[in-house]
């Protein structure tokens, strides 16, 4: 993409988001821009990726053609303030902080630019992140095309309507850490039973892995699939047994909706 790219915040995701495009090569490091008030993290992209760096938010928002605004939602108004006047007319506004709605950018921004909320994922460092885009009425085809590309680049995207966005962390955005608990708890068992640690780590994480990658290629439903592995009298339906007695469905279901209650009522404030 001839496009540039700008970043105003380099923390955790905007790393992995930069660390997609870089290895996808859908950008060239000359033409992704970052800015973070802490030189360490503006040195330390700097370094990972060979990207662009400047020394203030004004000076990315005046020369790219995609602003990703990676900072804290409450930092929003502060920095759209700060960079109003040196937005590109043209330019599209992503924005990756729950929360944040469209009515929010362009009140400061103005009624005519382009903003797209999105969610990514950390998996975006691999490649796999689970990503969900929301564009605004004002975007393009071509417009939208262009932002699913940068997504896609850095793992798998949905299109969804405004009104779910507050829900994608409980489901997706969220999820890496509930499955790191996982992973970490079914490696505990497994060095409980004496696999050393790097390994049981390795073939947890696989299990995991294996999985998800068996739904969404074989377009069955989980429950089917689950019971492909539970042969009658087994030890799979036994460890499953369990994990329904200590309410494992139940739990996973309270968190999701724990999440999502959590990032529905920051968007209300």
């Amino acid at each position: 993409m001839k496009k540039t790219i700008g970043f105003i915040g380099c923390g955790n995701m905007a790393k992995a988001m930069i660390g997609g495009l870089t290895k996808s090569k859908l950008f060239d490091p000359e033409n992704i821009v970052c800015y973070d008030p802490a030189a360490a993290a503006r040195e330390q992209v700097a370094k990972d990726f060979g990207v662009n760096i400047q020394d203030s938010n004004v000076k990315v928002a005046a020369q790219v053609d995609y602003l990703v605004l990676a900072i804290k939602p409450f930092l929003y108004a502060q920095i759209l303030e700060e960079i109003a006047k040196s937005v590109k007319p043209a330019a599209i506004i992503i924005v990756i902080a729950v929360g944040v709605g469209f009515d929010d950018v362009k009140g400061i921004l103005g009624k005519n630019i382009k903003v797209v909320r999105t969610q990514p994922s950390t998996p975006a460092f691999v490649g796999e992140s689970d990503s969900t885009v929301c564009p605004d009425d004002l975007m393009t085809k071509e417009d939208i095309a262009d932002v699913l590309a940068i997504f896609d680049s850095f793992g798998k995207t949905e299109i969804i309507s405004e009104k779910l966005m507050g829900v994608v962390p409980g489901i997706a955005s969220s999820a890496p850490a509930y499955v790191m608990i996982f992973i970490e708890a079914m490696a505990d068992a497994g060095v409980l039973h004496g696999f050393p640690r790097d390994q049981a780590y390795r073939l947890a994480a696989q299990a995991v892995y294996g999985s998800a990658k068996l739904v969404l290629e074989s377009g069955e439903h989980p429950g089917k699939l689950k019971d492909q592995v539970c042969t009658p009298g087994g030890t799979t339906i036994e460890a499953v047994r369990v994990l329904e007695a200590k309410g494992f469905r139940d739990a996973v279901i309270s968190a999701v909706d724990a999440c999502a209650l959590k990032s529905l009522s920051m968007s209300k404030k």
